[in-house]
């Protein structure tokens, strides 16, 4: 191991998350800690927390948790701490190696960073629940057709399993609370996306995260949705 290695490894790291039930930003942040090989604890704070509680219900601008302290070097944004975690432990595979693969990563890891209102107003983060036959309006389902084509079309570049080849990175894990999401709301897919959205949920990071999410206790009512309607 290289002296740079060792120096990392050293330093202690802390992730701070809200809900594991409601927040697909919590999932991410710890999905792609996970990745990377990096150890690490982690700590919840309250759903009644001021700061995570407008971040649950979409009323900020900016999004400040998950956040990551690594030795004193803090990191609130999931893509930044994904870029991140892919310089301090490259072993691990987050972004591709290949330079148009790697643009390409960033380019759809940006995409479900900044995109999919819709999706995300109408179908949020409910891992305990699950409402079969939910009514997908218009707009919903125009952002569940372009994220089927972001995967198929990644899929078909790399050949799978994951969208950029045989190891789950970064922009899988940005796109893993999507894949609670249909299966919280009974989201009809393609064989191929559904094939890729199982595989995801079926990972131990997932299963291990899902399990957790399940043993809250604490519900957030207007995120609790039922027939479309809040």
């Amino acid at each position: 191991m290289t002296a740079t290695g060792k120096a990392t490894e050293a330093r202690t790291a802390r992730l701070t998350i809200s809900s594991r039930n409601y927040s697909s930003w919590s999932l991410r942040g710890w999905l792609v800690l996970r990745l990377s090989g990096l150890e690490f604890t982690t700590e919840r704070i309250s759903n009644d927390d001021r700061v995570a509680r407008a971040e649950l219900l979409q009323q900020t601008s900016s999004i400040r948790i998950p956040s990551l302290d690594h030795g004193g070097v803090v990191i609130w944004d999931v893509l930044a701490i994904g870029e991140y975690l892919h310089e301090v432990c490259p072993q691990a595979g987050l972004l591709p190696a290949d330079q148009a693969s790697r643009a390409r990563c960033r380019a759809v890891s940006g995409e479900m960073h900044g995109g999919f209102a819709a999706l995300r107003s109408a179908l949020p983060v409910n891992l305990h629940a699950f409402r079969p036959n939910f009514p997908i309006w218009t707009g919903v389902r125009a952002d569940i057709e372009r994220i089927a084509e972001i995967w198929r079309d990644c899929l078909a570049e790399s050949s799978g399993p994951w969208l950029f080849g045989e190891r789950m990175g970064l922009a899988d894990a940005m796109f893993a609370p999507v894949c609670t999401r249909f299966a919280t709301y009974d989201v009809d897919l393609d064989p191929v996306c559904a094939a890729y959205s199982a595989r995801v949920l079926a990972r131990p990071e997932m299963v291990e995260w899902t399990a957790e999410a399940k043993l809250e206790p604490e519900l957030v009512s207007e995120l609790e949705v039922v027939d479309g309607e809040f």
